[in-house]
């Protein structure tokens, strides 16, 4: 039977309405969750209120004994509670130094992983490339490790400490197999020493005399 009733539109329904809306809802704060975690993710100490610190961190994986570029860098807020003791703050603090190991990106760099370049703003400090008498004790160095500079004997000199204490900055691959002593006639692995000026002379001009090798620390 035609009755007003019948030609009114039908009413939605209202559960129908209610589980839409409550589905809009948890997507609302299903995106809201990840909004979060990833502010987190970019600011850590910021977003959790903890304190930060601006500290310089590697941008990229970084080999041992490379020569810092600002491109290498970037900085980080770090919480105050696991920021490293002599964690660097400024990205000028690290760019144009050497670096003692090998670093992963987003690594805090300190003042005990970075190493000034000898000559290059250290007062009393030389760069003095040295070859070693024996390859195989190349492959024991490391940029930053501390090491002792000796002479080895011949027919006019006994064995003598040139150096004591000085810093290991870079050093070559060897041009020939480890584990053996090297001939006059052939090139042993190059090793840049930082030295005291006062020594340095030296040991620059007793390396290219009679073979020389280090001692480790």
């Amino acid at each position: 039977m035609d009755t007003l009733l019948s030609r009114l539109p039908a009413l939605p329904d209202l559960s129908r309405l209610r589980g839409r809306r409550a589905r809009l809802v948890r997507r609302w704060l299903a995106a809201a969750l990840l909004l979060a975690g990833l502010l987190l993710l970019i600011h850590p100490a910021s977003a959790r209120g903890a304190p930060g610190t601006a500290t310089v961190v590697s941008a990229r994986d970084l080999p041992a004994g490379a020569t810092l570029r600002a491109a290498d860098l970037r900085l980080a807020d770090l919480p105050d509670g696991v920021r490293p003791a002599g964690a660097l703050g400024r990205i000028d603090e690290a760019a144009g130094r050497l670096l003692s190991g090998a670093a992963r990106a987003g690594e805090p760099l300190t003042d005990a992983r970075v190493l000034g370049i000898p000559g290059a703003g250290e007062s009393g400090r030389a760069a003095v490339p040295v070859r070693l008498a024996d390859a195989g004790v190349a492959d024991l160095l490391r940029p930053g490790q501390h090491v002792d500079v000796v002479a080895a004997p011949d027919a006019l000199h006994p064995a003598s400490v040139l150096a004591e204490d000085v810093s290991v900055v870079t050093v070559s691959r060897p041009e020939t197999g480890g584990g053996r002593m090297l001939g006059p006639s052939d090139k042993g692995p190059l090793v840049l020493l930082s030295l005291p000026v006062s020594v340095a002379t030296q040991v620059a001009a007793t390396s290219l005399e009679r073979p020389v090798t280090v001692t480790l620390r």
